[in-house]
């Protein structure tokens, strides 16, 4: 059985041009994401074992923010989630395995959590 270590941001709010009605297309929405990514980790993490070895979980939340194109309008929220998994099994190849989940806040009447939970292996 392989080691796995998984790294997390959970619930970083984002406005983001996206959605399909009219009233969606001009503004953006604010998008809660949680993302966690399965890596490979090195042998053991002695006390002196420098972030290289791992990863940054500003990395994460650059993922989801400022590698989103600016001014591009994504149709479907799976489309964002998309571009931070394909953003994050770029940017690192030890990267084996990317969860996105975006909530919609905009369209939450009583704070239920619509939205979408994808899953990308690196191929």
């Amino acid at each position: 059985m392989q080691d796995l270590l998984q790294l997390q941001v959970r619930d970083f709010e984002v406005q983001v041009l996206t959605g399909v009605y009219s009233e969606e297309t001009h503004l953006p929405q604010p998008l809660r994401i949680s993302i966690t990514v399965d890596m490979i980790p090195p042998a053991r993490f002695a006390p002196d074992t420098p972030l290289s070895a791992s990863k940054s979980y500003l990395d994460l939340k650059h993922a989801a923010s400022t590698a989103l194109p600016q001014g591009v309008h994504f149709t479907l929220i799976e489309g964002v989630a998309d571009h931070v998994a394909d953003t994050l099994f770029l940017t690192d190849t030890r990267v084996q395995r990317v969860e996105v989940e975006i909530v919609k806040l905009a369209i939450a009447e009583a704070d239920e959590r619509i939205g979408i939970t994808m899953v990308r292996h690196r191929r």
